[in-house]
């Protein structure tokens, strides 16, 4: 019933930057949270950053003053602006939705690509 596209992903240099996109279908609900994961190879998908219809976010520690994520007034988009990208950073980006509280609805985009060359 919900679907997440994301768009923005790319190859760049390290220090370079990148803006992803992702667009719902729809609002899940009036309160929920919008942001994205990415799970490099190797590695357990991990959450980067994420944001609530009220505007509160969560960052990774390793993203934080680098990444910004927000959302447009509708709620129905988020965007995740990626400044001073390192390799490290290289990894497949997951938009997902949910509910509050998870059990209620949790929606996943098909993810997109980021590789950040040295």
């Amino acid at each position: 019933q919900v679907q997440l596209v994301e768009s923005g992903g790319g190859l760049v240099q390290a220090g370079g930057s990148l803006r992803l996109s992702c667009a719902a279908s729809r609002s899940i609900s009036s309160q929920n949270f919008m942001g994205w994961y990415r799970q490099a190879p190797g590695k357990q998908r991990e959450l980067v950053a994420e944001i609530t219809t009220g505007g509160s976010t969560n960052y990774a520690d390793s993203v934080k003053g680098r990444f910004t994520v927000s959302r447009d007034n509708s709620g129905n988009t988020v965007y995740l602006q990626m400044n001073s990208l390192k390799p490290e950073d290289t990894a497949v980006y997951v938009c997902n939705a949910h509910y509050l509280i998870r059990a209620r609805g949790d929606y996943w985009g098909q993810g997109t690509q980021v590789t950040v060359s040295s």
